[in-house]
């Protein structure tokens, strides 16, 4: 076992993968200076393991790694891990890092599968624990015309599918979207994204292999681009994530290395397997942004000098509300969770699904309220050049000076810009809708886990009663 520092990590990324940005091939992304917020972001992950090693060590006697791929057994180890995201997500300021995601797939092919499958996934762990290897998962498909299931496709490579085979190798082609920290992993865990047919069996795939593999190719999304000016954009000018189409073209793939070989009947499962891991995480990568909302609202409040105004005050509860039912239903998830397949605990999937969709449901709502509070120098405000010149600086001073300084008034409402507007503002109101599953998919989910029999005979028994 072993646990990497930052440096070692960063060094990692020096593999000759194929990554393309804005139209050009990108040859290191550890020289690539449009990449360097979001390595050292990354980074976290690694230098976690320093600031915080109570929650960030696991030691099971062979030595210590990574407690993000530590296997929960236990409704307290669920409890740790939701602390352990909470934490490192606080570091990046609301955004997620890197190993929490690949954690979710490590949990979700343990309890996923069985025999021969299963043994080379446990083979696997065994490596991401002993290497600290960085992890990314490459699930959704580009899908194509979703009236239509995989091999009905007109173009059969708008999910992923085996090509070939031989002895000792399967071929993949197709692409995989929306692939979080791919340009920036050391491996990639692919999974299904549905349940198949036996008709899809060329699609019901899952596999591990590193991203500098011979026709593995990564195209990194544009957003965030360019460098930020620290005044104006507390948080985007530290914190990126990088995103990536994610193209298989013809990739030989290993079968040691091959989880879900045209077995349509466990494509379902596994996909399933990982949403309510990676929806337990979402929710507690969450928290920070909700504090964040929370806080600053009552700063700017605050400052503005408008705090004890009876409707500031029933916003600000209302925020209050609604970050501590999520926070609730995050922790109710932890507490309710139960042994899942091959003794891998498993964090409540009803209170899991409830905690994402409230937060889901509720964000454009709460940042609506934050910029209320703020007002229109979110949009109007002076940048960061004006307050480092000093004679700009002074008009500054004497004009935007309220219940607080200046400076302290500006640097809020800024945070509330980055946090509600603008390229971070605006990817985060698109994860809320979107990421780790749409309302859609966490209503169904809510409707899948309820147990209806305590509900179905409370009215039983009391229509039993009024028949005497």
């Amino acid at each position: 076992m072993a646990l990497r520092t930052a440096a070692e990590y960063r060094e990692g990324l020096r593999d000759g993968r194929t990554v393309w940005y804005r139209g050009k091939q990108v040859d290191d992304v550890t020289a690539f200076g449009e990449f360097d917020e979001a390595i050292a972001h990354s980074s976290l992950a690694y230098s976690i393991s320093e600031v915080h090693p109570d929650l960030a060590v696991a030691d099971d006697g062979d030595g210590p790694y990574t407690a993000f791929y530590r296997l929960p057994r236990t409704s307290s180890d669920i409890t740790d891990r939701g602390r352990l995201i909470e934490t490192l997500s606080r570091m990046g300021a609301g955004t997620i890092v890197l190993k929490e995601v690949g954690s979710d797939a490590l949990f979700a092919l343990r309890r996923a599968l069985s025999g021969a499958a299963l043994e080379k996934a446990e083979a696997f762990y065994e490596q991401c624990c002993a290497n600290d290897v960085a992890l990314a998962v490459a699930q959704t498909d580009v899908k194509g015309d979703r009236s239509l299931a995989p091999h009905q496709q007109p173009n059969p490579d708008h999910y992923l599918r085996i090509v070939d085979e031989d002895a000792d190798s399967i071929t993949v082609s197709g692409a995989k979207v929306h692939t979080s920290f791919s340009a920036n992993a050391d491996e990639i865990i692919v999974l299904p994204t549905r349940a198949m047919s036996a008709a899809d069996a060329d699609w019901a795939v899952s596999f591990a292999i590193p991203v500098a593999t011979e026709g593995l190719s990564l195209y990194v999304s544009p957003y965030l681009h360019g460098t930020r000016n620290g005044f104006e954009h507390p948080i985007s000018s530290r914190h990126k994530l990088l995103e990536s189409l994610t193209v298989f073209d013809n990739v030989r793939v290993p079968k040691e290395r091959v989880f879900l070989n045209r077995e349509p009947e466990l494509a379902g499962p596994l996909a399933l397997a990982f949403v309510d891991y990676h929806r337990f995480t979402a929710v507690n990568y969450k928290l920070p942004i909700l504090d964040l909302l929370v806080g600053s609202a009552i700063k700017v409040a605050e400052a503005n000098g408008i705090a004890r105004a009876g409707h500031v005050k029933t916003k600000i509860t209302e925020l209050v509300t609604y970050a501590e039912t999520v926070r609730g239903c995050a922790e109710l998830a932890a507490l309710r969770a139960r042994s899942g397949g091959n003794d891998v605990a498993l964090p409540d999937p009803l209170a899991v699904n409830m905690a994402k969709f409230h937060f889901a449901h509720g964000f454009h709502a709460a940042t609506a309220t934050v910029l209320d509070l703020a007002g229109g120098l979110v949009a109007t405000g002076p940048g960061g050049e004006d307050w480092d010149d000093p004679a700009t600086r002074a008009v500054l001073e004497k004009y935007f000076a309220a219940a607080a300084p200046a400076e302290e008034r500006l640097r809020l409402i800024h945070l509330i810009g980055d946090l509600a507007t603008g390229p971070w503002g605006g990817y985060q109101s698109v994860l809320a809708t979107h990421a780790e599953g749409s309302l859609e998919a966490e209503k169904m989910q809510i409707a899948r886990a309820y147990d209806s029999t305590r509900a179905r005979g409370a009215v039983d028994e009391v229509l039993a009663a009024s028949r005497g």
